[in-house]
């Protein structure tokens, strides 16, 4: 049998499975149940009051979100708009938040099937394939139990993959170019920068390892190409963005704005278990995995939500306990999840590892350039992460650790997988078809935890 047969064998199957989990979790899964839900939808129900007139922003006493940028919640609120003229009814704005909730959940299930495709571009542009067709991209991406629940709520980060997968591709066409670019590739970047920006702050995290990569260039010719396509397409971001930043400036004196006041910052801030889990809490990560467990512990929280759902808000019921399907059997599931989630943990971190030899490279090419930045920005995307996370301590909880929030770092460690998974199939089809066996065995194991059961 011809080996692409055997990865369409894989592809079709996987890529139905993915259109029935988004079109199960939209049936059944109200992103009423998100975190922060009624942050988010009193947001939308607020700037929906004033349009189409004016962009309103809502204030901290209009929304615990008022710190959060507005793209996500623009089309939801549109079909609050439309709502409100079309029904009637005692309380418009309970009555549209179903409705515009099930629209949002719809763009962006077709934004996370966007990114698949670019992503499928991009790769198929780094190793000059004929076909878009990537088993490598569908599989190692959507096994990423994170994107069902961070993709079915209504919030920042879906947006962030979306545009990000699009601005790797455009990215990696400017390296083949060897830096050249028009200005319409100005714009567009530019124009970029500015949506993620103004999608979800964790956006910024993305752009310091592109000013860092000019220090890896080998060509001062090329350095200073890339030099001038970064002052003038962040220039344009930055005009395009920085009106919301300023914005939260004027009101709140800062242009970080938050929810919760800041503490100076120390390792102090964190007791030695956030940093150092204790040999009870690795053993619950493989048989409990799931709140209250390991509290306020960094790494086993968030390998648990990423791989299962430790917060319980989708795979499981935080609160009504009693009423959640399978709620006896639920955790004893996730540690399962966790046992198996081992296999693409190791790759990625595999990968990830490989990927530093980039950074080495003294004759550098495109692709040292590009999985370069990926490298860094992983790096620094993780710690941007952790230092907020200790600079907003949330208490003996640790609330504010969760994998959705991190979606976009998780992302970039996936691309170097598939990567690393491209290399394997060149050099051994046997041992890439038994890595995928295994990936695809996880998968199928993982499948209910990408469905909601509320």
């Amino acid at each position: 049998m011809n080996k692409y047969k055997i990865e369409k064998l894989i592809f079709y199957p996987l890529g139905f499975s993915l259109i029935f989990i988004f079109f199960y979790n939209i049936i059944n899964y109200d992103p009423m149940s998100g975190y922060d839900a009624e942050g988010h939808h009193s947001y939308i129900d607020y700037i929906a009051m004033y349009l189409p007139r004016e962009l309103k922003l809502p204030t901290v006493e209009s929304s615990r979100e008022f710190f959060s940028p507005p793209i996500p919640y623009l089309l939801p609120a549109f079909f609050q708009v439309i709502c409100r003229n079309v029904l009637d009814s005692a309380d418009l704005v309970k009555t549209c938040q179903p409705i515009y909730g099930i629209f949002a959940q719809i763009f962006q299930s077709l934004l996370y099937f966007l990114s698949l495709f670019f992503y499928m571009k991009l790769f198929k542009v780094i190793y000059e394939r004929k076909t878009l067709f990537n088993l490598n991209v569908l599989l190692l991406i959507s096994i990423l139990t994170v994107n069902y629940r961070t993709f079915l709520m209504i919030r920042g980060e879906p947006y962030i993959i979306f545009l990000n997968s699009y601005l790797l591709y455009r990215f990696f066409l400017l390296l083949k170019n060897s830096f050249k670019y028009k200005k319409s590739d100005l714009i567009v970047f530019g124009l970029i920068i500015g949506a993620l920006t103004l999608s979800r702050q964790w956006a910024l995290l993305l752009f310091p390892a592109y000013f860092i990569i000019l220090f890896f260039i080998n060509s001062n010719e090329d350095r200073k190409a890339f030099f001038n396509f970064l002052v003038g397409s962040f220039t344009i971001g930055f005009l395009a963005s920085s009106w919301f930043y300023f914005s939260l400036f004027f009101k709140y004196g800062t242009f970080t704005a938050f929810n919760m006041e800041p503490t100076p910052f120390s390792f102090l801030n964190q007791p030695r278990s956030f940093y150092l889990p204790d040999i009870n809490s690795l053993t619950l990560m493989f048989s409990k995995p799931i709140r209250p467990n390991f509290a306020n512990e960094f790494f086993p929280i968030l390998y648990s939500d990423l791989w299962g759902d430790y917060w319980g808000y989708f795979a499981f019921t935080r609160d009504a306990l009693l009423t959640g399907r399978n709620q006896a059997l639920i955790g004893d599931y996730l540690a399962r999840v966790n046992i198996v989630s081992i296999v693409p943990s190791i790759l990625l971190i595999i990968g990830f590892a490989s990927s530093y030899k980039y950074l080495k490279n003294k004759t550098k090419k495109e692709k040292d350039y590009f999985f370069s930045y990926i490298f860094i920005s992983i790096l620094i995307s993780f710690t941007g992460y952790l230092w907020f996370l200790i600079k907003y301590p949330s208490g003996p909880s640790g609330d504010t650790n969760k994998a959705a929030y991190m979606i976009h770092a998780f992302h970039l460690l996936a691309i170097l997988g598939i990567n690393y998974l491209e290399k394997i199939k060149i050099k051994s089809y046997t041992k890439y078809i038994v890595t995928i066996l295994l990936l695809v065995l996880t998968y199928i194991h993982n499948f209910s935890s990408m469905l909601s059961h509320y």
